[in-house]
């Protein structure tokens, strides 16, 4: 059975980017990056549609935000495991 190949985020941009172009059919992308035609089209409607978030701006401050809040997250865990060792181990349970 075949290995499934990884295509890196470069390599999908860059496919993605010739085929919004619109310069060369699917076929012959296809054909030139040894990809099929289905993915070339997925990756190119996952472009289009991203592209609206980047001029936006909204794009982001949610990932900066969602990293502060997993890092507050696991600082808070943190404290209640100590909290409930001290306590665990102060009752004698």
């Amino acid at each position: 059975m075949a290995k499934r190949r990884n295509f890196s985020a470069g390599f999908k941009a860059k496919v993605a980017l010739e085929a919004l172009k619109g310069e060369q059919t699917l076929a012959e992308l296809s054909a030139r990056h040894k990809v099929h035609a289905n993915l070339i089209t997925k990756w190119k409607r996952q472009a289009s549609e991203g592209m609206a978030g980047i001029f936006s701006g909204k794009s982001a401050v949610p990932d900066r935000s969602h990293e502060a809040e997993v890092k507050e997250l696991h600082a808070k865990i943190g404290e209640l495991t100590i909290e409930k060792d001290f306590l665990s181990k102060a009752f004698g349970r």
